[in-house]
């Protein structure tokens, strides 16, 4: 009797335990820098070579209408961070640090907290106002600012610096051998990995220089200045409108993109690396994988190079989701459904079975990786509160349209677009001023304003100005006087 009773609760222990392992499943998610979708094959560009990531999305869930509601790096990284909106959170480049609180309420923290081991590695790329970004993490291979794409030069991956010039691929090692040490434990994991690439300088790891050598790119269909000649002159008082020739699109352009994808293709195999090392630690059956980017890239499209503007090219960027433990693990599928970065964390949250802070603004895409093909909202807020006050905005995205309003009025007129994304996803045509529109137009306004309600309400201190700077019904001398107050 004594033996059963010893085996019986060697066999309750053993169940737990392998309930505690397979019933929260590890993450790994994996960040780029400035990754438009052009760059994938899974998104259609037969040029770009990216087996990994394809793979990747013939196995999972690839989405079509994935949106950065801040199209650059902090204000981006924060709001995947927090499930929260910029103007909620308030951290950008200028305007403010990520809160304590916010950072309590961070995916990677709570996760740590649920007893999750955590890891992270590449470029934070988030101001915090108290914490150092190692705390919220049991492992950490990150680096502050922008870091370098030598590993030598980033301070906690040295060690891979004599195999791994290329910080690039110093990651995928970084994430194969916390993948290693971490499944030994029994416990739950969540690796981060945050890549520099492809952002600027454009300098690929040599190791891949015959992939893309003397390779023509297929230029986009809205490439060139000829198709900027209906957006608004507050988006070319930018650095975005001078990079059209400063960083060589309209002279050099298939030069500058062979650079850009082989950048590229150094995540995908560093990607290769990180998907090897879950199959050799026996957890990649039970491992999520959350692929995306904190921003899209213009590269060219109507001449604007960089981000930070309202148009696809650099609010809408690619996501891939891998679940092997659903029905989609062998059927390849495409999500129609309107997501955004602030999905992420309360994503991350349920997959894990705990929640977040209620003050988000995210929604759970756990619906749609369950396999039920639904619309989990009706629209997004895109802005910008960063950078030169001309072009600054807030847009909002739909299913069918996209609204922008660019509130400044010194020497030029502020300014409405609407695009049908439904027939011209190219932004072809500001379809504002056509009558037959005006119907739609009137709705859009509807939800702009509501948001503009929303951000009186939950702004941050630091973004509390654009409840009224974003305000269409507020006259500009009133906003002129915020600006001289609060901006410049």
């Amino acid at each position: 009797m004594p033996n059963f009773l010893f085996l019986f609760k060697v066999f309750i222990l053993a169940f737990i335990s392998l309930n505690y392992t397979y019933g929260r499943p590890n993450i790994v998610f994996l960040l780029a820098d400035d990754q438009a979708i052009i760059s994938m094959g899974c998104y259609g560009n037969s040029d770009a070579l990216t087996p990994n990531l394809d793979r990747l999305s013939q196995r999972g869930l690839t989405f079509d209408n994935h949106y950065d509601t801040t199209a650059i790096c902090m204000a981006s990284r924060a709001s995947i961070l927090t499930g929260k909106y910029e103007y909620q959170h308030g951290c950008n480049f200028s305007k403010g640090k990520l809160s304590t609180e916010d950072i309590k309420n961070s995916y990677p923290n709570i996760l740590k907290r649920a007893g999750y081991i955590t890891a992270f590695a590449g470029k934070f790329g988030i101001n915090l106002k108290l914490e150092l970004p190692q705390s919220l993490f049991d492992k950490w291979g990150g680096g502050p600012g922008q870091t370098s794409y030598v590993t030598a030069k980033n301070k906690t991956m040295r060690k891979y610096a004599d195999k791994y010039p290329h910080s690039t691929m110093s990651y995928g090692a970084f994430g194969s051998e916390f993948i290693k040490e971490a499944s030994k434990t029994g416990k739950p994991f969540c690796l981060s990995i945050s890549f520099k690439a492809p952002h600027m300088p454009d300098t690929p790891d040599s190791r891949f220089d015959e992939i893309y050598k003397d390779k023509v790119f297929r230029k986009p269909a809205n490439f060139g200045r000829e198709y900027s000649k209906h957006l608004s002159e507050q988006s070319k008082q930018g650095r975005q409108w001078e990079r059209w020739e400063s960083w060589g699109y309209k002279d050099n352009y298939d030069e500058v993109m062979r650079k850009y994808h082989q950048l590229v293709y150094g995540i995908d195999q560093a990607v290769g690396m990180v998907v090897e090392s879950l199959k050799e630690n026996g957890v990649a059956d039970n491992t999520v994988i959350i692929y995306t980017s904190d921003n899209g890239f213009l590269c060219g499209s109507h001449g604007y190079g960089s981000k930070v503007l309202p148009y696809e090219e650099s609010v809408r960027v690619p996501m891939i989701i891998y679940d092997p433990r659903t029905k989609t693990k062998k059927n390849r599928r495409r999500i129609n459904a309107l997501t955004a970065n602030i999905d992420i964390a309360p994503t991350i949250l349920e997959l894990a079975g705990t929640k977040g802070s209620s003050q988000i603004d995210g929604l759970s895409l756990m619906p749609l990786l369950n396999g039920h093909q639904i619309d989990i909202r009706e629209s997004i807020a895109i802005m910008n509160c960063w950078g030169p006050v001309e072009s600054q905005y807030l847009g909002i995205v739909g299913k069918k349209w996209k609204y922008i309003y660019w509130f400044y009025g010194e020497g030029m007129k502020p300014k409405e677009e609407l695009f049908n994304l439904e027939e011209d996803r190219l932004e072809l045509i500001n379809a504002s001023k056509d009558p037959q529109n005006n119907e739609s137009l009137e709705e859009m306004r509807s939800v702009y304003d509501q948001e503009i309600i929303t951000i009186k309400e939950q702004a941050a201190v630091s973004h509390k100005m654009y409840g009224t700077l974003f305000d269409r019904n507020v006259k500009w001398l009133n906003k002129s006087k915020i600006i001289k107050n609060s901006i410049r």
